[in-house]
């Protein structure tokens, strides 16, 4: 499989948080399995760790190449076509994080690690 981790999944996996459904936790813990991390859940969680909305990412926020690496995860640069299909998706979520790994997801044909069930009514499969 293919996948893409939404931020909370990617963090929660870090620290093996039993906040990570069994289902999820087995798909990232599964060699077989290519697992994305966008940049934007970079930029995201650096954005809510400096406002203090994060701080629970403290051990990964100075880290996160390094942190990515030892998991084998791959990173998912954000594209000029990531940005024109997020910003032209429908709906009325705001947050720009999300819609960026909508968008991702949807161009880049990648299940999406998510317990946000706000994503299934963008079209993306999702994996909890």
């Amino acid at each position: 499989m293919r996948l893409l981790l939404d931020t909370h999944a990617l963090l929660w996996s870090f620290s093996d948080d039993e906040n990570l459904s069994p289902t999820a936790l087995r798909a990232v813990r599964d060699y077989a399995n290519d697992i994305f991390v966008s940049a934007a859940s970079a930029w995201e969680i650096g954005t809510k760790f400096r406002i203090g909305k994060l701080p629970q990412a403290a051990p990964f926020v100075y880290t996160l190449e390094e942190s990515l690496r030892k998991m084998r995860f791959k990173e998912l640069a954000v594209t000029i076509g990531h940005g024109q299909r997020a910003g032209l998706l429908a709906g009325e979520h705001k947050d720009p994080f999300d819609r960026i790994l909508i968008a991702q997801a949807q161009a880049e044909n990648l299940l999406l690690v998510s317990n946000e069930k706000l994503y299934d009514g963008y079209g993306v499969q999702r994996l909890w």
